[in-house]
């Protein structure tokens, strides 16, 4: 009897382990997002990074612009993008109009320069709402993966007869699991709310 109990625990710690596995990993991908998508948020300062969703057509290959071209940041608020193709230079231009980056390049013939103006007041304090939302949805989706853990845990208790202070235990390994990366979250967002309202 006692072996047999043993060993169900043993089953139940396996399952809420893979359980709490796939929680982490679920919640590890809501923080990569956000992490995506604060860097498409434009603040006053040139990034490169804001170019790596862009793809141009180069021989009928969408291409990103860093896979054909060298981007540089001469100061703060600019970046130039040399192509080594010369030929390329209008399709990068025109790639660049039509996404929603918000700045007009300007070719000179041999490189394109991205002038990136400083935000107002105004703008600084849409962007910092815009991030707020980002940082809102993936504390939404956490809570989500958490109470799916959570419910998977529950069901594994039930069906497996497994005690009732594993799940306690697991419940509790989770809730942790989900408070570290919602600091995280918090912490991501107060670094790029810093960012934004940086004059």
């Amino acid at each position: 009897m006692r072996r047999r109990q043993c060993a169900a625990n043993e089953k139940g710690k396996n399952m809420t382990a893979e359980i709490m596995d796939a929680a982490k990993a679920g919640m590890e991908k809501a923080l990569s997002n956000l992490n995506e998508a604060f860097v498409n948020v434009r603040t006053g300062r040139a990034n490169p990074m804001v170019l790596d969703k862009i793809r141009v057509d180069y021989y009928g290959v969408p291409t990103p612009i860093n896979q054909m071209a060298a981007v540089k940041l001469p100061d703060a608020h600019m970046l130039v993008i040399e192509p080594w193709d010369k030929t390329t230079l209008k399709a990068i231009e025109k790639a660049i109009l039509e996404s929603d980056l918000g700045v007009t390049p300007s070719n000179d013939g041999t490189v394109i320069r991205l002038p990136f103006p400083a935000l107002t007041e105004e703008r600084r304090r849409e962007l910092v709402k815009q991030c707020k939302a980002y940082s809102e949805e993936a504390r939404v989706a956490i809570r989500n993966i958490r109470r799916d853990a959570n419910s998977a845990v529950e069901k594994c208790i039930k069906e497996d007869s497994l005690p009732e202070d594993e799940q306690r235990r697991a419940e509790g390994a989770i809730q942790k699991i989900t408070d570290k990366f919602i600091a995280e979250v918090d912490e991501s967002f107060k670094k790029k709310e810093a960012e934004v309202m940086e004059v």
